[in-house]
Formats: structure tokens, sequence, C-alpha cells
């Protein structure tokens, strides 16, 4: 009998769930703190000499302005993992201007103000959209070359769309609620990955779409939606246990909408992932990337959330 149970057991695991064993949390903690960090600042006065400079400025910081700053690390570094997927399928993207595209869909989603009309705010998303076209398109053929340009234009919105507008509805989630709120969609929605991960691992025997996604199981999609649905029940006990005047719109839910949307950001957070394994199978790769040990790349972690987030903010959006 081995005098070291536990040592047995890891020797058992494979390495890729060790991995996420060992760095699912560290992420966890990570994403905690940057979104405290960011309800701290949001509550801190802005110098006098700041108000002097901008009459009419906020009296403290923006909110979301470390998820933002975050956004801006993050998100060129996805953008080099979307090139390398692009060039696997026989697209040549530039990183450079994916990055800069995917840069600029963010700092627009962060840019448009509050108070301003819905044909402002179009027309500057869709202004900021066309220069990325124009200047994709004049990056490509700089050197009279013309094959592959429609295809690279095509990169660049996309990385404009995917990585920079829908990442911008995380900000602008924050921007209607606490950072609190945002914590909660994030990690419903990677709470069904895990669950579905697990359960498929366990009991997976009927396959979801295997020209998709092999991996993927009905069995580990119900497990992952059963997850999510708890997850956000009991985030809901939390809020109103807690009392906490942040999370009072969500201490406010029916325990029935909290639970629907547990499975609604469930069911979207799948659907997000199998649109990034279409990408990737048709690059005919397995990740995006090796940034996350036991995770792949950086895509493979936020590739579900970009796809609740508008969701999410269509849905808890006060009416």
């Amino acid at each position: 009998m081995d005098p070291h149970p536990r040592r047995s057991i890891c020797r058992t695991l494979p390495l890729v769930l060790k991995q996420r064993l060992i760095f699912g949390p560290i992420l966890l903690a990570i994403l905690f703190a940057i979104l405290w960090l960011d309800e701290w600042l949001d509550a801190q006065s802005i110098p006098e000499a700041w108000r002097d400079w901008w009459p009419g400025i906020s009296p403290t910081y923006p909110a979301g302005a470390i998820l933002l700053l975050v956004g801006l690390l993050v998100v060129p570094l996805a953008a080099r993992e979307l090139a390398r997927i692009f060039h696997a399928g026989g697209i040549q993207a530039s990183k450079r201007w994916l990055a800069m595209a995917a840069m600029a869909g963010l700092l627009v989603s962060a840019a448009v103000p509050r108070q301003s009309s819905s044909v402002n705010a179009v027309a500057l998303v869709a202004t900021v959209g066309t220069a990325v076209l124009i200047a994709s398109l004049l990056w490509h053929i700089r050197g009279r070359n013309l094959q592959g340009a429609t295809a690279a234009v095509g990169a660049a919105l996309f990385a404009f769309i995917y990585l920079g507008l829908m990442f911008g509805f995380i900000l602008a989630i924050r921007r209607e609620h606490s950072a609190w709120v945002v914590l909660g969609v994030l990690v419903v929605t990677k709470s069904c990955d895990i669950g579905a991960y697990f359960t498929g691992r366990l009991v997976g025997r009927h396959k979801l779409i295997p020209w998709v996604s092999p991996g993927k199981t009905w069995e580990g999609l119900i497990g992952g939606l059963v997850l999510a649905a708890t997850v956000a029940y009991l985030g809901l006990r939390l809020a109103r246990s807690s009392g906490a005047e942040e999370v009072r719109e969500i201490a406010s839910m029916s325990t029935w909408f909290a639970i629907l949307s547990g499975v609604l950001f469930g069911i979207t957070g799948q659907a997000g992932d199998l649109l990034a394994s279409v990408l990737k199978r048709d690059a005919r790769i397995k990740d995006s990337g090796q940034t996350l040990p036991g995770f792949g790349g950086i895509l493979d972690v936020v590739d579900s959330v970009m796809l609740v987030a508008p969701v999410a903010f269509w849905l808890l959006k006060p009416r």
C-alpha cells in the first residue's frame, strides 16, 4: 500500500487536469483582485487639478477603468493567437493590424459617452469600423500585392468585432452595474465550462457536435448547465444575505430569473466555445496557443465569455 495516497491520486490524474486544478484557482484569484480594484477605484475622488482642467468631469474615477486597462493588455495577446489561427488557415492577416483593430473596438466601446444618443453611438462605432476596414486594406496592399486582400481585411474586421466590441460589452455591463455583477456573469459562464468538462469526462457518451468539437457530449452540456444554474442560484442567495448596496440589483431578482439566466449564460457560453472550435478546426489546430498551462491560449479561456457578454448586457440592463 502506498503510504502517500494523495501522491498516487496525483500521479493518475492527466497532466492537463492537474494543470487546470492548479492554475484555475490562480486565474480566479487574479480576476477577483482585478474586479475588487475596479470597484475600489470607482469610489475614489479624482484630483482637484483634473477637475479644474476638465470642467464637468465625474468627481470619481470612471467605472471599468481597471477593466479597460486589463482589456488593453489581454486583447492584443488574444489578437496574436487569432492571427495564428488565420495563418494556419491560409489567411495572411497581420498580427499588428489584428491587435490594433481589436484595441480600436475596445476603445470605441469605452469612449461612447453615457449621455450620447443611440444614433451618435452607432455612428461612432461605425466610423471606427470603417477606419479599420480602410486602414487594414491600405496596409495589406502597400507593397502592390493584392492577393489575399479581401481575406486580410475580413480578418481585421473580425478582430474588431470579436475581440474588441464583444469584449467591450463587459465594459458596458460594468458601466451599468457593480464589478460584482460582472464577476457573477463571468463565474456563472465559466462554471458551465467546468461542469461540462468534468461531467463529460465522467459520464460523457453521446457526442454533441462531433464534426465541430469531438470532445463535447450531451451529458457534459447538461452537467454544465446544471452547475451554471446552481452557481447563479447560490450567487442570488449570497447577494440577498450580504445586503450590500453594490449587489442590490442582483438581490432583487426572482429565483427563477437567476436560475434561467444561469442556464442562458451556460448555453450561450457553450455556443461561444463552439464558435471558436469552428475557427480552430478550419485551421486544423487544437488550441489557440499555449499561454496558460492546462487551458491552452487566452482565446481558449475567453471564447465562451465573448458571446455571453452581449447577452448578459441586454438581459441585465436596468429597465
